[in-house]
């Protein structure tokens, strides 16, 4: 009797491990999107790709963000949401610096925290790139310089001064532009905010100041479409090169008039579906490791490297080279 009483205890102790694991699988989680900002298109897509995650799932998955692009304000909505203790935060830092004691505090009440555009934020667990910034920006200019036939005036225009991206971006190009030397870099990158309205007045202003600039190569989603808007106004299609980060629905009529040349980007939905499914892996206590399939093209094998302190670096192979012949097969 004293052996069967003890393995039937076994095995109600097996039972237990396996329902409790069965749970464990079956929990559902509440995740918070925080983008840079609301409101234009590129974060309008990227909260898409939130929501598929959230019907895939099941679990509680939504974004929300400033309205204006500034950093200050993304750091109160995270300390709001500490409050309120979701089980984890996936975050597109307007200001990475900026996030660092926010996002701390956050870690140090147990919400996991992943980011996005950010391979310098040290208060992260894992930060999601869609490919290597680097070599993204040295494409754009490539294109770039081709369609300048590698000579003349350029000016290159970033969101933020401390967009990580957005500068690495910038950097790329900059150091793809010394490879030919007949290009010339006018003044230092421009900021414009993440907003198509100050992009246009900052174009504006070179072409004025540089009546023979002839390229520009934009970083924030919204640059391309004030430099082409700047462009038409001055009736210079044909007669300048402008490539950078966008999307089709944000630029598609600059290209079809000629006023921008091309775009180069990845999709902000799959941005934001790897974000929540990858908050979700480590919830559920899952390592993510090189060669790994997350599931979503462009991040079929994805390589992770270590970022600051115990941050890790997960990049994918998503960009994406458009231009007027082929912007429409990406309707977004």
């Amino acid at each position: 009797m004293k052996r069967t009483w003890m393995f039937g205890t076994l095995g109600l102790l097996l039972v237990g491990a396996a329902v409790t694991g069965a749970q464990a699988q079956n929990k559902k989680y509440t995740i918070v999107t925080v983008v840079k900002i609301t409101g234009i298109n590129w974060f309008n897509r990227m909260e898409t790709g939130v929501k598929k995650y959230a019907k895939d799932t099941g679990n509680a998955a939504t974004q929300t963000g400033p309205s204006t692009a500034d950093a200050a304000q993304q750091a109160a909505i995270i300390e709001d949401l500490i409050a309120k203790k979701p089980d984890a935060i996936a975050v597109v830092p307007f200001s990475p610096e900026t996030l660092e004691p926010v996002l701390k505090k956050a870690m140090a009440r147990g919400i996991k925290v992943i980011t996005h555009e950010a391979d310098n934020q040290t208060n992260t667990l894992y930060d999601i790139e869609a490919f290597d910034n680097v070599a993204f920006g040295a494409n754009l200019n490539a294109r770039l310089a081709k369609c300048m036939g590698g000579s003349g005036k350029w000016a290159v225009f970033v969101g933020s001064l401390t967009s990580k991206t957005h500068n690495q971006w910038a950097d790329g190009g900059i150091a793809n532009a010394k490879k030919n030397a007949g290009m010339t870099l006018v003044e230092s990158k421009q900021e414009t905010a993440d907003d198509a309205d100050q992009a246009y007045q900052k174009a504006k202003e070179l072409i004025r100041k540089y009546p023979d600039l002839k390229g520009f190569q934009g970083s924030a989603s919204t640059d391309v479409a004030g430099i082409g808007r700047a462009i038409e106004e001055a009736g210079l299609e044909g007669k300048t090169c402008v490539y950078g980060t966008s999307l089709p629905s944000i630029a598609g009529k600059y290209l079809d008039s000629g006023a921008v040349d091309g775009i180069g980007f990845w999709d902000p939905a799959d941005a934001g579906y790897i974000m929540n499914k990858v908050a979700q892996l480590v919830l559920e206590g899952k390592k993510i490791t090189t060669g790994m399939d997350l599931g979503v093209k462009g991040y079929n094998k994805v390589t992770v490297s270590k970022g600051r302190g115990n941050a890790q670096i997960i990049r994918g192979n998503a960009f994406v080279d458009v231009d007027k012949g082929n912007y429409k097969n990406y309707p977004f």
